[in-house]
């Protein structure tokens, strides 16, 4: 589970249920939730695939529980299967490939095993990359919707209760709770989106961009063991994917 998306929820969630704590069922209105929750789904579900919102919950689950191969772990391995292939042959890596995790890294090497040509098993990789990075898109564009959505049937809800309690302005006690109702949907997709849907899509974006890095890490590190590079030129050339303070450890 990744500590800093569930600390954030909890911080972010617990601070504005305290601030509410006064009195919380002032903030609780069942047609405002119905507004902001049911015209958010319609207008989400109108603007994608229904197979890529069935996915929701998968790609929450992916920000909340993604497990990344640490890179200085995978310079290692690809070094070590560089010193197998120099010592044993290339084909020998076919025995190690049980221990591997990584799915990318085993087709990778699987295809350099099988006596590919580089340029095939480049642009193979390359493009698996390139509809990995499709697919996250996808799922980050979800939670943008809902992002875009919430807020916008939140404000829609405050615009019919205003035009609820101005048809209704000769019963003045009225209208302080009425206002008070209208603005509820208001908060409601503000809160939505700042506190979930935007940081989820952004969690998202990070996972992305870290996971993009880690298996351009392994096609470089897939080419170089193909090609018979000396493990110390093949860390060498992985190093330089690494942030400074790594690469002095």
């Amino acid at each position: 589970m990744d500590l800093a998306t569930v600390l954030g929820l909890l911080i972010g969630g617990g601070l504005i249920i305290w601030s509410l704590s006064a009195d919380l069922m002032q903030f609780f209105d069942p047609a405002s939730i119905a507004i902001v929750f049911g015209g958010m789904i319609g207008s989400t579900l109108t603007s994608i695939p229904i197979g890529n919102f069935k996915k929701v919950m998968r790609v929450a689950k992916q920000a909340l529980f993604a497990k990344q191969l640490h890179p200085r772990e995978l310079i290692a391995t690809l070094v070590r299967f560089g010193e197998i292939a120099r010592r044993d042959g290339i084909l020998a890596l076919e025995n190690v490939l049980g221990d591997v995790e990584d799915r990318f890294l085993v087709r990778g090497i699987q295809m350099a095993v099988d006596g590919n040509d580089p340029d095939v098993i480049q642009q193979a990789m390359t493009t698996e990359l390139d509809c990995l990075s499709q697919r996250h898109s996808e799922g980050r564009e979800l939670f943008e919707l809902f992002a875009k959505y919430g807020p916008a049937y939140g404000m829609l809800g405050t615009i019919i209760g205003l035009i609820l309690m101005l048809a209704n302005l000769e019963d003045v006690a009225s209208i302080a709770p009425n206002m008070a109702i209208a603005l509820v949907t208001t908060f409601y997709g503000a809160v939505l989106a700042n506190l979930f849907f935007l940081p989820l899509a952004d969690k998202l974006a990070a996972r992305d961009r870290e996971e993009m890095r880690v298996k351009e890490m392994i096609i470089q590190g897939v080419m170089a063991i193909q090609s018979g590079d000396n493990p110390k030129i093949v860390e060498q050339k992985l190093t330089i994917y690494l942030p400074p303070d790594l690469r002095e450890r």
